[in-house]
């Protein structure tokens, strides 16, 4: 009953929003989507890789929502953003997040990346320094000894039969085109494959405050989010049980509602706090 409860609730939500459509942006058309009231800093939701708005945060977005002016954006090639020649970046995705935030004539936002999506949020944070106020870097890594090897190996044999199908199936919800599904994937795998390590320098670099969320067991090795709160300059670390996602309700996630509304109330908490001294 709580299960369903919570689905119709969150299409309530979504049919409620309040503006969403597409940006024309750096030869791409860019799909984003607000939600709640449009007071303060908005707080904008960068998905992961092979990802839509909904499969990543489409179970934390309506607790988010509440309390916060949203918006969702989807990257090159995903979901119902269209794709470009050439592959998909992260320096490239940063760009874009930055020349959408001016089409919607926002001057400073907090950004919420997850996976892939905190990597894209990071180089934001990087190159368009003065955009951002406050960086939730979730569930990623800044540099390949950042995760066990064995991650590197499955990205570097896998193809588009081992993404998982609840991805797919979000996609195609949304842009019921295989073809497209397929590109995006691969083009997602090879930014993987030739995944760099983001210079020390550059993340030291960041001025925004950061907080760091991973799962216990998730991608990024304990190790590494510790090595991370030394490299960002003002940044706090939060370790909740679970695997990739799992705190968020990602789609491919157990569900556990109480977790991923834990999470929500945790980003309002530091969202809302005075920056240290």
């Amino acid at each position: 009953m709580k299960s369903l409860i919570l689905f119709l609730a969150m299409i309530v939500s979504f049919a409620a929003r309040s503006e969403n459509g597409h940006a024309p942006i750096n030869g791409i058309k860019m799909y984003y989507e607000v939600h709640g009231k449009k007071d303060g800093t908005p707080l904008v939701l960068l998905h992961g890789g092979g990802s839509t708005i909904e499969s990543s945060f489409g179970r934390i977005l309506p607790e988010l929502a509440k309390k916060h002016w949203i918006v969702a954006v989807e990257e090159q090639g995903h979901g119902r953003t269209t794709d470009r020649q050439g592959p998909v970046r992260f320096e490239q995705s940063a760009d874009d997040v930055a020349a959408l935030l001016k089409h919607l004539k926002i001057k400073k936002a907090d950004l919420f990346g997850f996976s892939n999506g905190a990597s894209v949020a990071l180089q934001v944070a990087i190159r368009h320094p003065k955009l951002v106020r406050k960086l939730i870097f979730a569930s990623s890594l800044t540099k390949r000894a950042g995760t066990e090897p064995q991650f590197w190996e499955w990205i570097q044999k896998g193809g588009f039969e081992i993404m998982p199908q609840q991805l797919k199936d979000d996609f195609l919800k949304v842009n019921p085109d295989p073809a497209k599904l397929r590109s995006m994937a691969e083009k997602d795998r090879q930014r993987m494959v030739d995944f760099k390590d983001v210079p020390d320098q550059d993340v030291k670099s960041v001025q925004a405050e950061t907080l760091i969320i991973s799962g216990d067991r998730d991608v990024p090795t304990l190790d590494h989010l510790v090595e991370l709160t030394k490299l960002f300059k003002n940044s706090r670390l939060i370790v909740l049980p679970g695997g990739h996602g799992d705190y968020l309700g990602e789609v491919i996630a157990p569900q556990n509602p109480r977790m991923f509304a834990i999470t929500a109330d945790l980003v309002s908490d530091f969202l809302a706090s005075e920056k240290k001294p």
